[in-house]
């Protein structure tokens, strides 16, 4: 049933041009009385940047902060503000993949959780739960409305409908909309996969580590901590229970997944080595960049550069992989960074042999000698490698989409091959 109104709209011109991961997908979006929904313009755009048709629907107190004239421009189709003797929401529902609601005030989601339809947001939002598709929350408001014993029932409600709530940022007293990137994902990994991941626990090792020569000085590598960060979002809202283990990042983590900061390698070791010892996970995916090599000595204070020239020992560093191999029975893993000239099966062939050397049960390979794949990048190509299967290529896209096609691997080997959730860590 079409419902794009005018047929064409400039806005068209963005549509796809990140990745078209959501393309064919219909996004309702509802906006309520939150001075936060200047926020969600941007998200509305970057939702079409990814392929997807978004379609607004705006309470009353919504169009009292903006006009549904600049709604129209964001997503080049109608804004949806009243269902006065019309169907708007019953289109909506039946052709739409799926809802957000950002911002998503303390009001809508207790008309939600009970069922109080008198807004084209509220009737929209119960019409989709009913017709069992996904809805998606994004909550602004003050932190003492969030707080409030009658809020925290209202998200548990509708955490028991199987609505996906995105954590608010706390701060300045309030519970502030999420990041773009945080409310996208969620929409993404919902809308594409569901919450297929519930009931794993996941631990995911991200970033690099730190080896210091002195108090000031060390050596490292250029990742960023952008490849983890994405599996750990993209896991979450799936549905998996997450920590995260992380060496200095250079992007921001998420602040609703427990996370452990560590500097070495060998904090980063004694980190995981402790979550294995205190709790069961399901999947470790190891996609930190941990330094290889360390300084024989630590030099205390700075070392002057008058002093003239020194000699340093570098000598290994632990290998994180294998001392979790020998503790966890689990699904393991691993990843693989290779100079390899773009050159497929040297990768493959440099992957697989890491992959039997350190246990792992799936290995992801990528050439980060390659332009915009690898280190300090939003894209990667890669291939994933399962145990006794052919490598799939992935070809260059975002991380998070990297992310999805790696979660999906993990998802199949444990739902298929044998792996049982919750009791493989000893």
């Amino acid at each position: 049933m079409p419902l794009r109104e005018p047929p064409y709209h400039p806005a068209q011109e963005i549509e796809g041009t990140k990745v078209p991961v959501l393309s064919g997908r219909r996004i309702a979006f509802g906006l309520t009385g939150s001075v936060a929904i200047y926020r969600s313009v941007d998200v509305m755009r970057e939702l079409i940047r990814r392929g997807a048709e978004v379609y607004a629907v705006l309470s009353e107190a919504a169009t009292e902060l903006v006009r549904p004239a600049l709604i129209e421009w964001a997503t080049g189709s109608k804004a949806f503000t009243s269902f006065a003797g019309e169907t708007g929401h019953v289109a909506l529902g039946r052709t739409c993949d799926s809802m957000v609601i950002a911002p998503a005030t303390a009001d809508i989601l207790s008309k939600i959780a009970h069922g109080i339809c008198d807004n084209p947001v509220s009737l929209t939002a119960v019409d989709v739960l009913g017709l069992g598709k996904p809805l998606i929350v994004a909550p602004a408001m003050h932190r003492g409305l969030w707080k409030s014993p009658p809020v925290v029932e209202t998200i548990k409600k509708l955490e028991e409908f199987g609505v996906t709530i995105i954590p608010p940022v706390s701060l300045e007293g309030k519970a502030k909309y999420p990041s773009t990137e945080d409310v996208v994902a969620a929409v993404e990994a919902i809308t594409l996969r569901g919450r297929d991941l519930r009931g794993l626990r996941m631990l995911v090792a991200a970033g690099p580590t730190r080896e210091y020569l002195d108090n000031v000085r060390f050596i490292s590598n250029p990742s960023s901590g952008r490849m983890g960060i994405a599996v750990a979002r993209e896991a979450f809202f799936r549905g998996a229970q997450v920590t995260l283990v992380h060496g200095p990042l250079s992007v921001g983590k998420p602040h609703y997944i427990r996370s452990v900061g560590v500097e070495t390698t060998e904090e980063m070791l004694q980190v995981i080595v402790g979550e294995l010892s205190g709790n069961k996970y399901d999947v470790i995916v190891m996609a930190a960049a941990p330094a290889d090599f360390r300084f024989g000595r630590k030099f205390s204070g700075k070392v002057r550069t008058k002093s003239g020239s020194i000699t340093v020992t570098l000598e290994p560093t632990p290998k994180i992989a294998a001392e979790v191999r020998k503790r966890f029975k689990g699904l393991l893993v691993g990843f693989a960074a290779e100079c390899v000239a773009g050159d497929l099966n040297a990768l493959a062939e440099a992957a697989q042999h890491k992959m039997r050397e350190r246990g792992f049960d799936i290995i992801v390979a990528n050439d980060v000698c390659a332009e915009d794949s690898g280190f300090a990048t939003e894209t990667n190509e890669v291939l994933i490698i399962v145990k006794g299967k052919e490598p799939e290529h992935v070809k260059l896209t975002l991380k998070s989409e990297v992310a999805r096609r790696i979660l999906d691997a993990v998802r199949d080997e444990v739902y298929a091959g044998g792996h049982d959730p919750s009791s493989a860590s000893r």
